[in-house]
């Protein structure tokens, strides 16, 4: 899995982009539904195709984002489209015409295959996802059911039919610090920039930031101090963080928003492109985009400054 790298592109960036996938040409886009509705009628469904999704004859909608980032990061390029459109339509259809899991699984196995996954609030159903929990600035905490080909996030009437909110959530963030870690890898450099990745396929590697305290013990044998951490999620396989205890939290802030804005461009999943202050479960925002748009710029408050100038007038650490 990259750390910085993108997936490969086809056509020149200076030709006629996508209005719904910008990393797609148009031409590219267009291959891409081509292959989306090709996929759909092998299994005998026909869809009418907009900008970001398909319809069917019932009215039901399923979206292509997931699937177009996926198809533009494969480095096999568009000879793989086809495959994966048809994997894709395939798991889609398994999942909304079979029965649902809440009606076939145990309680005890629901409550076993639960988590929490933080996404991007964009699109968020206030109507259906009421209970959802603000993590940080854009982001917020849902429960979901992990299947064997999908993920199921459960809105507030499914949440009914399982049990008190709260019990559950408890249970899911337990489920969470149970799972193995896949990968871990140090990004550093002579400047005094370091900060640790956890990699995996896993759909909940990021969501791991909601029990930062565990998965650091886990990966560096370290605990956290009053300071907390720098985090970032950029999508949902990876989480990246550094655990502040001297001044080379200044490099890695600024190393960390130039991964968090790579990593979240493009890709299946994406979350933020942020970094954050990880302080006591609290989680504030440091980076933020340009008032242009065209770039990322680190913005600190009175509270992070503090620290920032106690942590250099420390000098660098003994540990």
């Amino acid at each position: 899995m990259r750390l910085f790298g993108r997936g490969p592109r086809r056509d020149p960036r200076d030709t006629p982009r996508d209005a719904a996938f910008p990393f797609f040409s148009v031409d590219e886009a267009a291959y891409f539904r081509a292959q989306v509705r090709e996929a759909f009628a092998e299994h005998g469904l026909e869809v009418t195709l907009f900008e970001s999704a398909v319809v069917d004859d019932a009215g039901r909608q399923f979206g292509l984002g997931n699937l177009a980032a996926v198809c533009h990061n494969d480095d096999r390029g568009q000879r793989a489209w086809g495959e994966l459109a048809r994997r894709h339509a395939a798991m889609v259809l398994r999942t909304v015409d079979g029965p649902s899991a809440l009606d076939t699984l145990a309680p005890a196995q629901i409550r076993a295959q639960l988590y929490p996954r933080v996404i991007n609030g964009e699109g968020l159903d206030p109507e259906n996802f009421g209970y959802a929990r603000s993590v940080a600035p854009g982001l917020y905490e849902l429960l979901a059911l992990d299947l064997p080909e999908s993920v199921m996030m459960l809105t507030d009437e499914a949440l009914g039919r399982l049990g008190e909110t709260e019990q559950l959530r408890r249970r899911a963030l337990d489920n969470l610090r149970e799972l193995p870690v896949e990968g871990r890898e140090t990004v550093e450099d002579d400047q005094g920039m370091r900060f640790e990745v956890v990699v995996g396929d896993s759909f909940y590697t990021a969501s791991r930031v909601l029990a930062l305290e565990t998965l650091i013990r886990q990966t560096t044998g370290q605990r956290l101090t009053e300071d907390g951490a720098l985090v970032a999620l950029p999508f949902r396989h990876q989480l990246a963080f550094h655990v502040i205890r001297d001044a080379t939290v200044i490099p890695s802030l600024t190393g960390m928003a130039m991964f968090a804005a790579s990593g979240y461009e493009e890709t299946p999943g994406a979350i933020s492109p942020y970094v954050y202050w990880w302080r006591g479960g609290t989680i504030t925002q440091l980076s933020e985009r340009d008032e242009d748009g065209g770039g990322l710029r680190v913005v600190v408050g009175e509270d992070f400054q503090e620290l920032l100038e106690r942590l250099v007038a420390k000098g660098p650490s003994e540990s």
